[in-house]
């Protein structure tokens, strides 16, 4: 870190009597008052701006707070190319216009983009079980300020310029739905995908920690993958709790 320079002080001499040998013996030295004065020159140092990104948690320490391998069952196995994180900088925050998302993205991971809204750090990895074809996404969005509670009410937005989309594998209408979702983090929404043409739906949960969004995807389950979806929710909010906890210790 970075520290300021020392502030630089100037120490004027004081000016001492000096004893002439001319006087006369009744008289006594004293020190001149206008010369004998000290002055002290004060730096004048700008106040250093607040950093922006103070207290939030890191991409590093966000991948901590995903679900490990051992959390999943077996049979699911993590894919390298859904699997990233910021590491232990910061990136610029963006908005871009949501009006009209690509509402298909619903069914991709970091689904969450489509509000618009990039926040300056993130982690997040996929698993899958290639018997199966069920899916299982995770990942933490960290954002500045009060910008996380945007991106809750951005969601609801979403999911009324999308109440359909193409699928494109099938060529075949997908159905989307979403509702407020008690009981996990500070505030949660989950949307759920269905399309007749598909074995089993797909069901995204987003849940607000502080500054920080959860957000799932889930195909893992005959219901949709609701219940596998709100357990690996459940499990993430948990542990980023810990993690942001002690960074406000810290």
């Amino acid at each position: 870190m970075r520290l300021p320079s020392p502030a630089v002080k100037v120490l004027a001499a004081a000016a001492l009597p000096l004893a002439l040998a001319a006087c006369s013996s009744g008289s006594s030295g004293s020190s001149d008052s206008s010369g004998g004065s000290s002055a002290t020159a004060k730096s004048s140092k700008p106040s250093k701006p607040k950093d922006p990104n103070a207290g939030l948690l890191t991409g590093t320490q966000l991948k901590k707070a995903l679900a490990p391998a051992s959390y999943f069952a077996s049979g699911f196995a993590a894919d390298p190319s859904g699997t990233r994180d910021t590491g232990d900088t910061y990136q610029a925050p963006a908005t871009k216009s949501a009006a009209k998302p690509h509402c298909a993205d619903l069914g991709a991971t970091a689904w969450i983009g489509l509000t618009g809204v990039e926040g300056v750090s993130f982690a997040q990895t996929s698993y899958a079980n290639k018997a199966t074809s069920a899916e299982l996404d995770q990942e933490i969005d960290v954002y500045r300020g009060t910008t996380s509670q945007d991106v809750m009410k951005d969601l609801t937005k979403v999911v009324a310029a999308c109440p359909t989309f193409t699928d494109a594998d099938t060529q075949s209408k997908v159905t989307v739905t979403g509702t407020s979702t008690a009981g996990l983090g500070d505030d949660a929404y989950t949307i759920t995908l269905t399309d007749s043409a598909w074995e089993n739906g797909t069901t995204l949960i987003a849940a607000r920690v502080g500054t920080a969004v959860v957000s799932v995807l889930s195909t893992d389950g005959s219901d949709n993958g609701a219940a596998s979806a709100k357990k690996l929710t459940e499990k993430v909010v948990a542990s980023l709790k810990g993690k942001s906890d002690t960074a406000n210790q810290g």
